[in-house]
C-alpha cells in the first residue's frame, strides 16, 4: 500500500543543511495500522509529510497504492492526495465553520453536488459519534470532539490511507483512549490503511500491529509491535518500551549480583510472558516441581494491541542443583528468560 525507496529529505539554509531523513526506507500493508515513534526532532513529522508530499523528498521514490507520487505533475499529485486523509495534533479546523461545513470543507474543493454532500457529512457524523454536534462551532467542543471532526473531515473524501501525525499528544489519557478506539473500529470497519505518527509508546501498544523506531533521521528499528516489545535491540527502543513495561525497580538495580552461583546464594530472574503464555501458571510449577522458593519482587501486565504482555522479576532460592533443574524448566517454556544474577545470602 505505501512503500518509500530510499527517501532523503535535507533542508537547505545558510546556517547550516539539515537532514531530516537519510535514506528511508519502509513498507506499509493494506489495512494495517502502523506506527512510527521517535523523539522531538527524530525525523517522523517529516517522514509523514513526505507520504502524502507535503514534503517532497530530496531524493527517493514514494508511492501509495501502486501510484508514484515522486514522478507526477502538481495535478496529477493534487488527485492522488485525495486518497490520503490527514489529521493534526491541533486539529487545524475553520474556527468560522461548523462541524458540519468542516467535514464538508473537502468534498466541496472536489466539487460535489450538495446532496452528495449533505449524505456524506452525515455518515461521517454518524461514524465518529457527533450526530448531534452538526451545527456546532469548534469552539463549543471539547478537544476530543474537535479530533472526532478532524477525523471525519479526513475520512469524508473516502480515502484508502490515513495519516496520523501526533493525533492524540494534545488530549489527556482517557480521551486519548476513546480516540485510540475510534481509529481501531475505523480500521476495521473500512480496511483503512492507518500511519500513526507518535512519541507516546503507549499509542503503539493500543493499536499498531508494526512499529518503526526512527533517531536522527534513520529507521533504528523495525518489526512486529509484540516483536519489538518483547526484544527490543536499539537502546532507544528498549527506553520506549520501558515506559510501558515498566523498568526494574532502583532496589533490584542496586542489589549485588554475580554471575555465577555461590553457596547459599538465591538467583533472580526476569520473565516476559507474551500471548498464550501469561496464562500459563510458571510461578506455581515451579514450586510443585522442584524444592525451591519462589518470591514476585515485581510484576506488571499489559496487552499490546489485543495480545495479553507482562513481567515479572522473580527471586528463587534453593541448593544449586534444585535451581538449576528450575532454570531449565523455565526456558522450555513458552515466554523469555533473562538472568539477571545471583545474590549471595550475605548480601
Amino acid at each position: 500500500m505505501i512503500k518509500l525507496v530510499n527517501v532523503e529529505k535535507t533542508y537547505y539554509s545558510k546556517a547550516g543543511d539539515i537532514h531530516a531523513l537519510k535514506t528511508t526506507n519502509i513498507e506499509i500493508n493494506q489495512g494495517e495500522i502502523f506506527g512510527i515513534i521517535g523523539l522531538s526532532g527524530a525525523g517522523k513529522s517529516t517522514l509523514v509529510r513526505c507520504i502524502n508530499m507535503l514534503e517532497k523528498p530530496t531524493a527517493g521514490q514514494v508511492y501509495v497504492d501502486g501510484q508514484e507520487l515522486t514522478s507526477m505533475s502538481d495535478a496529477q499529485l493534487r488527485k492522488a492526495r485525495q486518497n490520503i486523509g490527514m489529521i493534526f495534533q491541533h486539529f487545524n479546523l475553520l474556527t468560522s465553520r461548523t462541524v458540519a461545513q468542516n467535514i464538508a470543507f473537502p468534498l466541496e474543493i472536489q466539487g460535489k453536488s450538495k446532496a452528495e454532500i449533505d449524505k456524506r457529512v452525515k455518515e461521517m457524523l454518524e461514524l465518529v459519534q457527533l450526530e448531534d454536534r452538526g451545527d456546532y462551532y469548534p469552539s463549543q467542543l471539547s478537544g476530543g470532539q474537535k479530533q472526532r471532526v478532524g477525523i471525519a473531515r479526513a475520512l469524508a473524501s473516502n480515502p484508502k490511507v490515513l495519516l496520523c501525525d501526533e493525533a492524540t499528544s494534545a488530549l489527556d489519557p482517557q480521551t486519548t483512549q476513546s480516540i485510540l478506539q475510534l481509529l481501531k473500529d475505523i480500521n476495521e470497519k473500512l480496511h483503512l490503511t492507518i500511519v500513526m505518527i507518535t512519541h507516546q509508546m503507549e499509542v503503539v501498544k493500543t493499536v499498531c500491529d508494526r512499529v518503526a523506531v526512527i533517531e536522527n533521521g534513520i529507521i533504528i528499528e523495525e518489526g512486529n509491535m509484540v516483536d519489538i516489545f518483547s526484544n527490543p535491540q536499539h537502546p532507544t527502543t528498549k527506553e520506549f518500551t520501558k515506559t510501558v513495561t515498566g523498568d526494574i525497580p532502583d532496589a533490584i538495580k542496586r542489589k549485588k549480583l554475580s554471575p555465577t552461583y555461590t553457596e547459599g546464594s538465591s538467583l533472580l530472574a526476569q520473565l516476559t510472558f507474551i500471548g498464550d503464555s501469561a496464562d500459563e501458571p510458571v510461578v506455581s510449577g515451579l514450586i510443585k516441581r522442584f524444592d525451591v522458593e519462589v518470591s514476585i519482587l515485581f510484576g506488571n501486565i499489559s496487552e499490546l494491541k489485543n495480545t495479553p504482555y507482562g513481567t515479572l522479576i522473580v527471586e528463587i532460592e534453593g541448593d544449586h542443583a534444585a535451581i538449576d533443574k528450575a532454570l531449565q524448566y523455565l526456558k522450555e517454556r513458552d515466554l523469555k528468560l533473562e538472568v539477571l544474577g545471583y545474590e549471595s545470602a550475605n548480601a
